[in-house]
């Protein structure tokens, strides 16, 4: 049996220490906006005080999860925590939908039984929050590209700007229009928008944790490009999953034309793995060779 892996991690230290800058300010615009909207009477604000809560506690799961995906494996752990950060967006993603089902019960009560809020600070605090958010958002853009975790923070930081964003707009329409109203149907808004968004990070997370095939993979693309290798009979009986964002895995047997040596056989698997990175960017190969061996042939076979 053979395998092979190569892995890419990128400025974990920075990656931490943005993440650290975003929990510090999250902090401190959920305890303003908590004051302001208990103060001032808003539903709206007090729903973005409650998201901003649960951005903060995504904030340190995706922080706790990051430095935990970079302890080493061992003996009781032999992939390491490597998977820790695909938990804490599934953690993250659950939060989101969660928390938007509690704003939308509440938006519906606050609509028939709308009451005056203190417009002027609303509006105040939904600006401090969207310059913190906002902030926060362009630390974590870069890395929120090529990792899963980062993606299900910087999601939680992006969707509460907007949130902001929403609740000054509403707090303008409630200083000088006296449309009180409006504060009950942005909280709405912003939930079905939580909803939304984080369904989709819902199912990605949960597809890698049940170890699906990636999206982008087709299994029978794979199986007939390593077919055309010379010497190979037939792969078989083939796993493909997410490891986490950076570690594609495959698994499979792989059927014989000849009853080669070892060496020969090492030779083969470095063309098989610079073959599956190159083609569907496939990082961590184990093949078992086998030579005229009675197994099952499928390409997927259940065990």
């Amino acid at each position: 049996m053979g395998h092979a892996h190569a892995h890419n991690h990128q400025h974990p230290d920075l990656r931490g220490r943005n993440l650290l800058i975003s929990i510090f300010l999250n902090i401190l615009i959920t305890i303003a906006q908590i004051i302001g909207g208990l103060v001032s009477g808003s539903l709206s604000l007090l729903s973005d005080a409650l998201h901003n809560f649960s951005d903060v506690i995504s904030l340190i799961i995706s922080y706790v999860a990051s430095k935990l995906s970079k302890q080493k494996a061992s003996a009781s752990r032999t992939f390491g925590f490597k998977r820790a950060e695909i938990l804490a967006a599934f953690i993250n993603a659950s939060t989101l939908v969660i928390v938007a089902v509690i704003l939308i019960i509440e938006a519906v009560k606050r609509f028939f039984d709308p009451q005056e809020i203190e417009s002027s600070l609303v509006i105040w605090l939904s600006i401090v929050a969207i310059l913190g958010n906002g902030f926060s958002v362009l630390l974590l853009k870069k890395d929120s590209k090529s990792n899963l975790n980062m993606r299900s923070a910087y999601l939680h930081l992006l969707t509460d700007m907007l949130a902001s964003v929403a609740v000054l707009i509403g707090g303008l329409l409630m200083k000088y229009y006296q449309l009180f109203w409006v504060d009950s149907v942005l909280t709405f808004l912003i939930a079905v928008y939580l909803i939304w968004v984080g369904w989709d990070l819902l199912k990605t997370s949960t597809k890698m944790i049940m170890l699906f095939t990636p999206d982008h993979i087709n299994i029978q693309e794979v199986v007939k490009t390593v077919n055309q290798i010379p010497k190979v009979k037939k792969l078989h009986h083939v796993h493909i999953w997410n490891l986490s964002d950076d570690e594609l895995h495959l698994e499979a047997h792989l059927d014989l034309y000849e009853d080669i040596s070892i060496t020969e056989f090492d030779s083969l698997l470095i063309t098989i793995e610079q073959v599956l990175h190159d083609e569907f960017n496939i990082n961590h190969v184990t093949i078992q060779p086998e030579y005229d061996k009675a197994d099952p042939k499928e390409i997927i076979v259940q065990d």
